[in-house]
């Protein structure tokens, strides 16, 4: 059985930073495609980041340049390194997968999801 635990999240002040993390187990083979996705109270969930397993990164626009997906293959670990972080950052963030071969960030291609962990930022 597939399951993606989130870990990493908290209250910080804008400016701030933080590291996400992802521990994925139950896969027989490693995800073609893992991606970050956020959700703020009165929103769609949105995707942010998405990295395949040759190492290709994409960002949505909102985070580029300050956010960064990253993934250790030996600890099945996904990331997501948050700096810069300004309020409207403040939201439940997601760690997702899935095996197809191709990847974006639309989240009904996503076949995998963890319960999520909150990020609060003030200003």
């Amino acid at each position: 059985q597939v399951h993606l635990v989130e870990s990493g999240g908290g209250s910080v002040q804008a400016g701030g930073s933080l590291r996400l993390s992802c521990a994925a187990s139950g896969f027989t083979s490693r995800p073609y495609c893992m991606a970050w996705f956020r959700q703020a109270p009165g929103k769609d969930r949105a995707g942010i980041a998405y990295i395949t397993d040759y190492g290709t990164t994409n960002y949505a626009a909102s985070v580029k340049g300050r956010f960064t997906i990253s993934q250790d293959n030996a600890k099945n670990t996904l990331y997501l390194q948050l700096n810069s972080l300004k309020p409207e950052d403040t939201a439940m963030y997601y760690c997702t997968a899935h095996n197809r071969r191709y990847c974006d960030l639309r989240a009904d291609s996503f076949t995998y999801w963890g319960q999520g962990t909150q990020v609060t930022v003030s200003s």
